[in-house]
């Protein structure tokens, strides 16, 4: 009977309680510290120097719906009550409200973080934040962002809300965009609408409208663009065109000014400050410009070092193969011309071996003519 008792659930069941038991303690104990600790003081913690909303705002909202927070319990605070009173102001994005057992109540705000400032058709002003909302402008606070004026019919009730129309979204794409990219950042400072819908912008450095028409493609355009500033700007100019015309994918059109007006734009009658003030703004554009053509350059300079070293080592392998070639051609030749010696050898021993032959026949005849010789005169002398 004890065999079939599951003794490893019964153990798990009993660890659990134990575990559920020690958490209400826990929580009993929580508890009770917390009828017991008072509230000693408020923590408000606002990240960047770039501040919408100052700190006395926010205690002040926190009194206006709470009351007077110090010295009261903690079991008295509603936390989450204050958490939405104060993400109700327009200017925070993100609010985190909490407290520990010293009696420390923490309030941590993130402020939203304005890309680009819009002033519609209708005289309305107000920001457009880095998630695409709207936000009202604040008293205490400008931020330098980028400008949107001109034909722009996206209107503000003073309330946080998305964008609704296409030329607002545009609009904000192409401020994202801008924002991302130090050197566009730095050169663009403004957006204009048209009377045709399309975004104009101004740049910092060169008198001229850049036309981009809507955010379709952007990246592309904005690529052509800066290659056409490492390409033609510095042979004619950053005053030669009154308009640059990136609309169309893959090409730019552009509308030269005359002679004149080149003149009379380069000779600004301005005070000093302004005069002083905008040359440094455009030495820091143009010097980024001038170290992406730099940049341009050195990477065509390696690639081109790159092609005369892989051309260098193809004429070095040919050359090394022609060499092969021409010592197996010798070798050949040479081969060859042992081979003929031989044959020539041979030849003439053979000549010398027929001509040999008829001489030792031709001595032979002799020979026996002068035996007989011989023996006629023994024959003779015997006769005698």
């Amino acid at each position: 009977m004890l065999k079939r008792i599951n003794w490893k659930a019964i153990f798990k069941g009993f660890a659990w309680l134990t575990c559920l038991a020690g958490v209400v303690v826990l929580m009993s104990f929580i508890n009770v510290k917390k009828q017991s600790v008072k509230c000693a003081k408020i923590e408000i913690l606002i990240p960047g120097a770039d501040n919408f909303i100052e700190i006395e705002e926010i205690d002040a909202i926190l009194k206006q719906n709470q009351g007077d927070l110090i010295g009261r319990n903690l079991e008295g605070i509603n936390l989450h009550e204050m958490e939405k009173s104060i993400a109700a102001n327009p200017y925070i994005g993100f609010v985190k409200v909490y407290a520990d057992m010293n009696g420390t109540v923490f309030v941590e705000v993130k402020q939203r973080q304005p890309i680009l400032r819009i002033l519609n058709a209708g005289g309305q002003d107000y920001y457009v934040d880095s998630d695409g909302l709207k936000m009202p402008v604040s008293p205490n606070f400008t931020a330098n962002v980028l400008v949107a004026t001109g034909n722009i019919l996206e209107g503000f009730n003073g309330r946080v809300d998305t964008l609704m129309t296409s030329t607002a979204k545009d609009l904000y794409k192409t401020a994202m965009f801008v924002k991302r990219d130090t050197l566009w950042d730095a050169q663009i400072e403004q957006l204009y609408v048209n009377d045709k819908a399309d975004m104009e912008m101004v740049p910092r450095v060169g008198n001229q409208r850049i036309i981009l028409g809507n955010a379709k493609d952007i990246e592309i355009k904005m690529n052509n663009l800066l290659a056409f500033y490492k390409q033609a700007m510095p042979k004619v100019g950053w005053n030669a065109y009154r308009s640059i015309n990136l609309k169309y994918i893959n090409q730019i059109v552009c509308e030269k000014r005359d002679s004149l007006t080149i003149k009379k734009l380069e000779k600004p009658v301005l005070p000093d400050s302004v005069v002083q003030q905008r040359q440094a703004i455009d030495q820091q554009v143009k010097s980024a410009i001038q170290d992406e053509i730099k940049k341009a350059t050195q990477a065509a300079g390696t690639e081109t070092k790159k092609e005369e070293k892989s051309e260098k080592a193809v004429l070095a392998t040919a050359k090394t193969e022609t060499k092969k070639v021409e010592n197996i051609i010798d070798k050949n030749k040479a081969s060859k011309s042992t081979e003929t010696a031989k044959a020539s050898v041979k030849t003439e021993k053979e000549k010398e071996t027929k001509t040999a032959v008829p001489k030792k026949t031709e001595q032979k005849p002799a020979a026996t003519k002068e035996k007989a010789a011989t023996k006629e005169k023994t024959v003779t002398k015997n006769n005698r």
